[in-house]
């Protein structure tokens, strides 16, 4: 059997792209799933379990469907979670949310595409001139497809630093990823954590320690020190920035910027109304400009761009004011052990000096790498083949302003779409709800006339 579509991934991309497929194609057609995480669509963040976990954005904002906005409010109000739009819902309400949503349109069976979920990866990826693309699946199946859309996310970033030549009783306080939970219930109440990382993930770790009983010392250490903002506890009238026109230097926007917020504008606002434009911009911006920005901006764009809940702020807040979470700016040197601890060097950021903490557990919250290439085997094959290519900073693949995959030699790979993280290069801001909703409607769009142009030619030929 040959698909129409094969969407390959399990996270949320993939989930948004599905329902706008199954609301857009006729029952005619066929889709393939290709993903190995069981709960589908909710990925990592949204399969969580602990309440305290919240969005980072209102729910107002939360809709996966980009032409019915208050679809993740009514949704609230029907399972009586509250329905105000300026709420910050818990991660895992929203994973309920979308399987609610999906488990709805495949009800519909006599009005919907037929749909193939395949618990699977899908390691190689070859052409077939005539129907398409073909996988092999880690299962041993093979599947063929006439359109193919990537929706794969991020992996966690790597630590920093690796410890060497642990006793093997300390390896396992070594947490690579936070999100495997279990490390969780293997913490005793007292011990010193030093977290790497002062990011979202960093503040999701610790009120998940609090919340199971530890009431020991964090640690948490970043070259910065930035952590997140919070956002208003009340809505807000965002406000459009005023940008120099003639130029797209980083530092003649970064000035207008701080101008209007010296001038009174309240810079949450000024962020708010910056993020309808932000791809746009980024657009705009050369290759120089763009690196400039990843290199000197990057960390001031997270915390005030990815803002967290007031709920969520304030709980933190108040471990940093009490003494139980110290944030250290500084750099790694090295990790030893010392009897039956750990030993953190670092060099605090602005010195020269060597300093160092002693610590029961070590955990990675430096968030999730760039979308490059090298966390997927698929990929890296794709890329073997020349299918695909790496976008110029290194943040995904290329894809042009329709979300079509872009060959090496920059040629249009016909068929070939991506959705999400793997597509910052193109778009940047694509990470978030908001933004993805839009690429996946705009995809589903392209693939459904795509197979219509395609039906339309098959009865010409008749």
């Amino acid at each position: 059997m040959v698909h129409d579509v094969a969407v390959v991934g399990s996270g949320f991309s993939a989930i948004a792209l599905t329902v706008n497929l199954l609301r857009l194609l006729p029952p005619s057609t066929s889709i393939a799933v290709i993903g190995d995480d069981p709960s589908f669509g909710r990925g990592t963040a949204y399969r969580t379990e602990f309440h305290l976990h919240r969005l980072n954005v209102p729910a107002a904002r939360m809709s996966v469907f980009a032409d019915q906005p208050d679809d993740f409010v009514e949704w609230l109000r029907s399972k009586g979670k509250g329905g105000s739009a300026d709420n910050f819902a818990s991660r895992g309400d929203y994973g309920l949310y979308l399987r609610d949503t999906l488990a709805g349109l495949l009800r519909q069976r006599e009005r919907r595409a037929n749909v193939d979920f395949i618990r699977a990866k899908a390691t190689t990826c070859i052409h077939r001139n005539r129907d398409g693309l073909q996988f092999e699946l880690d299962s041993g199946q093979e599947l063929q497809a006439r359109n193919v859309v990537l929706c794969l996310g991020l992996g966690s970033a790597e630590m920093p630093i690796k410890p060497r030549n642990l006793d093997t009783s300390l390896q396992d306080h070594v947490v690579q990823n936070p999100w495997r939970l279990g490390w969780l219930s293997k913490v005793r109440p007292s011990d010193e954590i030093c977290i790497f990382g002062s990011g979202l993930t960093m503040i999701d770790q610790v009120l998940s320690l609090r919340a199971r009983g530890h009431r020991g010392r964090i640690h948490v250490l970043s070259r910065r020190g930035l952590v997140p903002h919070s956002h208003l506890s009340h809505h807000a009238t965002a406000v459009e920035p005023i940008l120099p026109e003639g130029t797209r230097q980083l530092s003649t926007l970064l000035g207008a910027f701080r101008a209007q917020v010296r001038a009174g504008a309240p810079w949450r606002a000024l962020m708010d109304g910056l993020r309808p434009r932000t791809q746009a911009l980024w657009k705009e911006l050369n290759q120089e400009q763009r690196s400039r920005f990843l290199r000197h901006a990057l960390a001031w764009w997270n915390v005030h761009r990815h803002r967290i809940s007031p709920q969520v702020f304030s709980q933190f807040q108040h471990l940093l004011e009490n003494g139980t979470v110290a944030v250290h700016a500084g750099f790694i040197g090295g990790i030893e052990q010392k009897e039956d601890r750990f030993q953190v060097a670092y060099r605090p950021r602005g010195t020269q000096a060597q300093a160092h903490m002693n610590v029961d557990w070590i955990v990675n919250c430096t968030g999730m790498e760039r979308a490059g290439i090298s966390h997927s085997p698929l990929l890296q094959e794709m890329q073997r083949q020349s299918m695909i290519a790496m976008d110029e900073l290194g943040l995904g693949i290329s894809v042009d302003p329709f979300s079509r995959v872009v060959g090496p030699q920059g040629q249009i790979q016909p068929g070939l779409h991506a959705v999400g993280a793997l597509t910052a290069g193109q778009f940047w801001e694509i990470t978030a709800v908001p933004d993805i909703r839009n690429q996946a409607k705009q995809v589903a769009e392209l693939v459904a006339l795509n197979l219509e142009n395609k039906a339309a030619s098959l009865s010409d030929q008749r």
